[in-house]
């Protein structure tokens, strides 16, 4: 496996290198076959929008058109094979009407409009008629798209060709996306990369590696209220897939444009706001063991002369995946190649006294155990992933509604609205481990050394309380209201916003250990607690009495407020010069709770002590100019536009900052097209980062693996929380990328992008790679005290936030390990994104092959200035060097075909001394579509479909992995334990 990974990275680099620089195209599915795929259509005589958008529904070929324009026009009828580019210029023949390129998408405007292109093709249109209504992702200039960067778009076709179900799985098969950081896979595999913050088990999207709190997600232009512990992270489990028409992906900085976290990129959900119509989803499947998964989902929209209405609705259900199902998720990896992982809390348990160990023999209640049944110097030991689930259930219902409409000639006012509602229970692995002191008052207690003193007993309480189940509700509001209106060339928008997302969980069978004191302090046999047999030795009425819970409730609000100019400035020889310029404000707030009846008598509430609310003030522009045109056209310059953005935004907590960004697009000849692209942007600290005190710190001393150890580990104590001062992250964005459309070669595209993200003061802790410390003493050394004094550890030890659960005194600790976020010095990665796209009509069918992929070359991390830069790519927690999605489709008549490879280059376990290889792994997927072409009857407008993901069912390569909790045989940043998936679905138009 290994050989043939390297061989397909030498394999790929060559293909970089023979073709040009191009920067990724979309990776998700295969290349839309929109312009060349013929699709039977037999329309009436109808309004010309109603007729546009039906052409659009069936070629899924988008399309953009002001109401202003269409308004008034009729479409001729329409029967007969058509391309989508073929129906829409026959609806608009003698319309007046033109159809222009605005990046992937479609716009009419008006024929005899006078408008230039700009080196990418861009219209630049410069009076109110002939302004797009179409803002696209990198640029706040109506009718342009981004200079010097790259957009990725995965259209409406894309997504169906996927096979996908959900929005955050389409944006996850990006190469460009890492699967480490908050999904709610990695939960309960690994807690790194901020994963831990994910308290409802939502999605995130973390572009390039560098965090979800690092990539800026929007919906149709707009921040959403975001989610995670203190709101981290946007959640896209909550968007209904059905409503999204399109997701545009700018991996490169845009802070200067958007603000903070637009440091890897910007993802931007674009919603089906121009649908027309009535159509229905209907989808089930499931894969071996669990994960059955239901779908129903509705698009309704209506568009009249002055206006118009959308409304999706969609409900869904996953059931959980149980650890049992799959052999490599359970702490004992030996079998596996890997180490014990075990917990040392079993039931039956161990007796600790006198500083040795006895297990206590299963098959038997307690009830008269002598201290010869004891195994002496053994210790028994329990799978921690026991009735533990991979992965939850969850269900999920969301409502989209989109209105707009035209008053008067130069006036629209428009608004949206997204509700969702998201529930889930999970098995988790248990938090309330801790010995036991059990005195000779107890009627079971055992003294195995005959001294009559208190022992200790390492038991595991699952199986009395019965497993920990981990459940949550998210609720999500964003509404938006706003109006434009056109003065002369100029368009002027304002608009407001509302977000809320709330998210409460409550853990059920918790250990209370108060309760449970008093159980082992209770006389009477018949009601005191058994820790001395097997697991329900107990008075079942006792286990009630010492069964706890834990709660928290958060909500993020946010409300915000914009101001937005854009239009021509003046005429240069290559055309017109555009600016936009804005003004926005946000209010920024999260509370949360916590209810806990852990270790009190009754309980007892808990308030997070947070900064905030946080006031933001921003103020933003951008400027477009055409410097060459074909016109003016200069030898080996064949076109040039430059654009220039800059944005200065004050916030109430921590000050100013300004981050500029320029962008050059250069033609030299036909068909090439070299763009590149510098700017600064940066990240602001979340409430998360900020927060101080009891529930955000912890001292704990803990065995970790140092081979420079003669037992082969040492005792740390580990500073968990936040440091003080926290600041924010800044960092510098570079790209480059060639686009070349080679003429000998219709219907071919080659695309690649070099980046190169700087990054200083990073936010982030070595507590998700904490095992690793002593390992890798070189890197971490800023953030180890070795032989500290005894008095600075007893201070730690006498502290509130000191939490002892492996009673360790503290004499032993031997090295004390900094682990507390804080801002870390330096973390730089480059690397290269490419896409192979081709497609052709053939006689047996339209074809289609590509091929995109992200190579990183380097992800270097420095802790502190002073700390050496460590190669951190192709390791545990961090990118691979190669992601890749291979992707092959065939049309024919009625038939769709879509297949992929998705590759996920091999890395190595860092984590492990010695260090080990994670293979690389492979798996196929397929979608196999038909549409029924009957007139009328049940069967008209119907599209039935099956995809299979992972066909072959690749077990995830092997990890020996320590997790915080026990162990896992697999990386569940880089990898899925699904298996096999298989789905039916149905989509109907009325």
């Amino acid at each position: 496996m290994y050989r043939h990974a390297s061989v397909f990275r030498r394999g790929l680099m060559a293909t970089v290198a023979a073709v040009v620089l191009t920067a990724a195209a979309p990776a998700l599915a295969a290349p839309p076959l929109l312009q060349a795929e013929h699709q039977a259509y037999d329309l009436k005589a109808q309004p010309l929008a109603t007729a546009l958008s039906e052409v659009a529904r069936i070629s899924g070929r988008p399309i953009v058109v002001s109401t202003s324009l269409a308004r008034g026009k009729t479409a001729p009828a329409l029967k007969g094979r058509y391309t989508a580019d073929q129906a829409y210029a026959a609806l608009l023949s003698g319309s007046g009407l033109k159809l222009v390129s605005v990046g992937v998408n479609l716009v009419v405007q008006p024929a005899d409009a006078e408008a230039t292109t700009s080196a990418s093709g861009e219209p630049q249109a410069g009076d109110a008629d002939t302004l797009s209504e179409l803002v696209v992702t990198g640029t706040r200039i109506r009718g342009a798209g981004p200079v010097g960067s790259n957009l990725i778009s995965i259209t409406r076709r894309d997504i169906e060709a996927s096979g996908y179900a959900t929005t955050q799985q389409i944006i996850q098969s990006l190469p460009q996306n890492y699967g480490g950081g908050p999904n709610e896979g990695t939960v309960v595999g690994t807690g790194r990369n901020g994963s831990g913050a994910n308290l409802a088990f939502g999605a995130g999207v973390n572009l390039r590696g560098l965090g979800a709190s690092s990539t800026l997600v929007l919906l149709d232009g707009s921040r959403p209220p975001m989610g995670g512990r203190t709101g981290v992270f946007a959640d896209l489990s909550l968007v209904p897939a059905l409503a999204v028409d399109r997701i545009e992906v700018l991996a490169d900085g845009a802070s200067a444009l958007y603000g903070s976290d637009a440091v890897a990129g910007v993802v931007n959900v674009v919603f089906r706001d121009h649908f027309d119509g009535l159509s229905t989803q209907v989808r089930v499947g499931g894969a071996k063991g669990g994960a059955e998964e239901g779908l129903f989902g509705l698009l309704a929209g209506k568009r009249w002369g002055s206006g118009s209405l959308v409304l999706g609705y969609e409900v869904a259900r996953r059931d959980a995946l149980a650890s049992s199902k799959r052999a490599y998720a359970n702490s004992d990896l030996r079998a596996l190649g890997g180490a014990d992982y075990r917990s040392i809390y079993a039931s039956p348990g161990t007796i600790i006294a006198g500083g040795q160990t006895f297990a206590i023999p299963a098959g038997q209640n307690g009830v008269g155990l002598r201290p010869s049944q004891l195994l002496r110097g053994v210790t028994n030991r329990e799978d921690s992933r026991l009735d533990t689930d991979l992965l939850p259930r969850q269900t999920r219902q969301a409502l989209y509604i989109n209105a707009e409409q035209q008053i008067g000639s130069n006036t629209e006012v428009f608004s949206r609205v997204l509700v969702a509602d998201r529930r889930f229970s999970v098995r988790s692995s248990t938090g309330s481990q801790s010995a036991v002191t059990v005195t000779s008052a107890n009627p079971f207690y055992v003294d195995p050394i005959g001294t009559g003193q208190p022992v200790r007993v390492q038991y595991s309480f699952v199986r009395d309380l019965g497993a920990q189940v981990y459940n949550g509700h998210v609720r999500a509001y964003d509404g938006l209201a706003g109006v434009r209106h056109r003065i002369g060339p100029w368009t002027l928008s304002a608009s407001a916003s509302y977000g809320r997302q709330a998210e409460a969980t409550l853990t059920k069978n918790y250990l209370n250990t108060y309760r449970l004191g008093l159980a082992i302090a209770d006389t009477n046999p018949a009601t005191a607690y058994n820790l001395f047999g097997d697991a329900g030795s107990t008075n079942p009425a006792t286990i009630d009495q010492v069964r706890g819970f834990a709660s928290n409730k958060g909500a993020f609000e946010a409300w915000s407020a914009d101001f937005k100019a854009d239009g021509p400035l003046f005429n240069l020889p290559a055309g017109t010069v555009r600016l936009a310029v804005g003004v926005e404000h946000r209010d920024e707030r999260y509370r949360f709770a916590s209810y806990n009846y852990v270790s009190t008598p009754a309980p007892v509430r808990s308030p997070l002590d947070l900064p905030g609310p946080r006031r933001i003030d921003a103020a933003y522009a951008e400027m477009l100019a055409p410097l060459v045109s074909e016109d003016n056209a200069l030898p080996g310059v064949r076109r040039l536009d430059l654009s220039i953005a800059g944005r200065i935004e004050r916030y109430s907590d921590f000050g100013t900052t300004q981050n500029p960004k320029i962008g050059l697009n250069w033609s030299p000849v036909e068909g090439l097209v070299v763009k590149s692209a510098y700017g600064t942007s940066f990240r602001a600290p979340s409430f998360n980062d900020q927060r101080q005190g009891l529930s955000s710190t912890l001292y704990q001393p803990a065995p970790l693996s140092d081979p420079n150890s003669p037992t082969g580990s040492t005792v740390v104590l580990a500073l968990i929380g936040n440091m003080p001062g926290i600041g924010p992250e800044r960092a510098k964005t570079w790209t480059t990328t060639a686009e070349w459309k080679p003429s000998l070669a219709p219907g071919l595209k080659l695309t690649a992008t070099y980046f190169d993200v700087r990054y200083r003061d990073r936010i982030a802790s070595i507590n998700g790679d904490i095992y690793n410390a002593l390992i890798s003493r070189p890197i971490y050394a800023a953030l180890l005290t070795d032989a500290p004094a005894a008095n600075v550890v007893a201070n730690y030890y006498a502290s509130p936030y000191f939490s002892n659960p492996f009673n360790i005194p503290a004499s032993d600790v031997k090295v004390i390990v900094d682990a507390r976020v804080q801002n870390l010095a330096i973390v730089n990665e480059d690397g290269v994104d490419i896409d192979v796209d081709y497609r052709r009509e053939t006689s047996i069918g339209q074809i289609s092959l590509g091929l995109a992929a992200t190579y990183v070359l380097n992800v270097k991390q420095a802790v502190t200035a002073l700390s050496p830069r460590a190669q951190t790519v192709g390791t545990v927690g961090n990118p691979v060097r190669l992601r890749a999605r291979a992707r092959a489709g065939w049309t024919r008549g009625n038939f769709d075909l879509a297949a992929f490879a998705n590759f996920t280059d091999g890395y190595t376990n860092q984590t492990v001394t010695p260090n080990t290889h994670i293979n690389a792994w492979t798996t196929i997927d397929l979608n196999l579509g038909y549409r029924f072409d009957q007139q009328q009857g049940p069967y008209k407008d119907l599209k039935a479909s099956i995809a299979i993901s992972n066909l072959f069912d690749r077990d995830p390569p092997f990890a020996n992995l320590r997790t915080s909790a026990s162990g896992i045989g697999f990386d569940s940043d880089n990898a899925s334990p699904i298996g096999r998936a298989i789905a039916v679905q149905l989509t109907k138009s009325w």
